[in-house]
């Protein structure tokens, strides 16, 4: 059943020789390869090992119950331990994204509904970011646009998790169902007859990855400056500062203007368009997949509705896993556990699931 645990368990020994070879620091992009493999595979060849002990001790206690009528007992309680280390091993092993050690970028943008979706935006952005909190991860506005009544017409940022984090502490993998349209329900702040209106607002989701991960060609771009715009400050507004990158093959566009030099606008979208790359790229594979089996979490369409935040009942509804709450409020404030929670267990049922119609 395990089989493939055992050639991880050789996969793990060489990585753990070659993070101790000297060479490994001389080339940056092998040793992050190296090392999110390596932190991947550490719980998986520490669960196998165990399953390994417990299962000898398990043939042990067996053999010499048939003489011994006191191994009766120890031999059940073998049993209740392999039963229990056969599940976690059973779930580390489950196919899984490759991006789920990654940082992540998240982009937050405005839909139908005005300014009360700016505003929506807004909040979602203040979630996100106290939830970060939360999860001892550090966080970097790339770009934003706001509008006149403190909504955001767009804002993206980065999630980064410190550098000894454990493995389900990343945020690409944590943050990766978060993708789509989030639907919110209440009345304006610029509603004068106090009547209930539903708006929207996209969030997109991306892993943020290093320049020498992605293969770009410098001719696959076209890259136009420009005058930045909105309220900008000393410096911003006065020079050919922003960046505008467009991705010729892809048709991905990208823009920054907050930094103060072109310079910085331009690093700062090329992160962005990496990670961009890497997600469209992601998000065909995952179509290629749906056509044989439907997928019950990761949807690859951005623009489908996941969620629904209905201020007046206080309520949050997840639609793809049908979670519902009653503690909006709590939501907003960054306690979103429970329903990130939710949406990994229902992802991990449909990979185990899919992984037991490939045996």
């Amino acid at each position: 059943m395990f089989e493939s645990a055992a050639g991880l368990r050789e996969e793990y020994a060489s990585l753990e020789t070659e993070l101790a070879s000297p060479e490994i620091f001389t080339d940056q992009a092998r040793s992050r390869k190296v090392g999110r493999r390596y932190a991947l595979l550490a719980p998986i060849v520490a669960a196998f090992a165990e399953y390994e002990h417990i299962n000898d001790d398990l043939s042990v206690a067996e053999e010499l119950a048939h003489v011994d009528q006191s191994f009766v007992i120890e031999v059940e309680r073998l049993r209740q331990q392999l039963e229990v280390v056969t599940a976690r091993l059973t779930v580390l092993l489950a196919p899984r994204d490759s991006n789920d050690l990654a940082d992540a970028i998240v982009e937050i943008k405005s839909g139908e509904g005005g300014e009360e979706s700016a505003l929506f935006a807004n909040d979602l952005y203040g979630m996100y970011l106290k939830y970060a909190e939360r999860r001892g991860w550090k966080t970097e506005l790339l770009e934003s646009e706001s509008t006149d009544l403190g909504g955001i017409k767009s804002a993206t940022i980065a999630f980064r998790a410190a550098n000894n984090s454990a493995p389900e502490n990343a945020p690409y993998g944590v943050l990766k169902f978060e993708g789509g349209v989030h639907r919110v329900q209440r009345v304006p702040v610029t509603e004068s007859q106090g009547r209930i209106h539903t708006s929207a607002a996209g969030v997109l989701v991306m892993p943020d990855v290093e320049a020498d991960e992605v293969d770009l060609n410098e001719d696959d771009l076209r890259i136009d400056v420009y005058r930045s715009t909105g309220k900008g400050g000393q410096g911003v507004n006065t020079t050919d500062s922003a960046v505008r990158i467009t991705h010729l093959p892809s048709g991905i566009v990208v823009t920054c203007q907050d930094q103060r030099s072109q310079l910085q606008n331009k690093e700062q979208a090329m992160r962005i368009l990496r990670a961009r790359l890497v997600q469209a790229a992601e998000d065909q594979a995952l179509l290629q997949a749906a056509q044989a089996r439907k997928l019950q979490v990761r949807t690859v369409d951005r623009s489908e509705r996941i969620r629904t935040y209905n201020f007046p009942e206080n309520r949050i509804a997840d639609h793809r896993i049908g979670y519902k709450a009653y503690n909006l409020t709590d939501v907003l404030a960054g306690d979103l556990n429970a329903v990130i929670e939710a949406l990994q267990a229902a992802d991990l049922k449909e990979r185990l699931e899919s992984a037991a119609e490939q045996i």
